[in-house]
This record gives structure tokens, sequence and C-alpha cells, in this order.
């Protein structure tokens, strides 16, 4: 769903095994960039935006064979949590609801 963070339009999921998935959602499971472990979701989050300049600006640095590593590599969510894609971090429930606006 898209939401407004400081009056800029983001793309958000809230996480949950039951609701419904947008397609950015559905490809990043189906490419591991997404996994649940136990009751957490397992994000890796430099894979979800795979912008070169955004990926340096946050300390991540790509290897010559496609994969990642670096700082703030994999990130845990809880389910109710958001995942603002737009903004490459995850805020609780209670954090959305105070900063964010729904579209």
């Amino acid at each position: 769903m898209q939401a407004k963070l400081h009056g800029k339009t983001v793309e958000v999921w809230q996480v949950s095994r039951t609701n419904e998935q947008p397609q950015w959602v559905k490809e990043a499971f189906a490419k591991h960039y997404l996994t649940w472990v136990g009751k957490r979701l397992r994000i890796v989050m430099p894979a979800l935006s795979p912008s070169t300049v955004a990926n340096l600006k946050l300390g991540m640095i790509g290897t010559l064979g496609g994969g990642f590593c670096g700082y703030m590599m994999y990130v845990m969510a809880d389910q109710g949590d958001y995942l603002d894609v737009t903004d490459h971090r995850v805020v609780s429930e209670r954090q959305f609801l105070r900063k964010y606006q729904v579209d």
C-alpha cells in the first residue's frame, strides 16, 4: 500500500503471514529476500532496492558475483510491523500510526 511520510509517497507493507501481499512482496519471497524465521521475518534489505548509489550511501557493497555484503544486510521484523521499502526501514505499528498517513 502507499502512505505518506513527511509529504513523500512511500510503499509499505504490514508484515503478516495472512494479509494481502503486493507484487513486490511476492517477488521478494520468491527470491528469498524475505524469509520467515519462526515468528519473525528476515529481510535482505539491500536486495529490496538494488540501487548501487543507495546501497553505497548505506555502507553496503555488492560483490562481483552479484551477492550482497556489508552492514545492515539483514533486518528482522515482527508481525504487525511495517516494511517501508522506499526508505529501507522497518517501523513498529505504533510508529507507523504516529508518523505515516495512509492514502
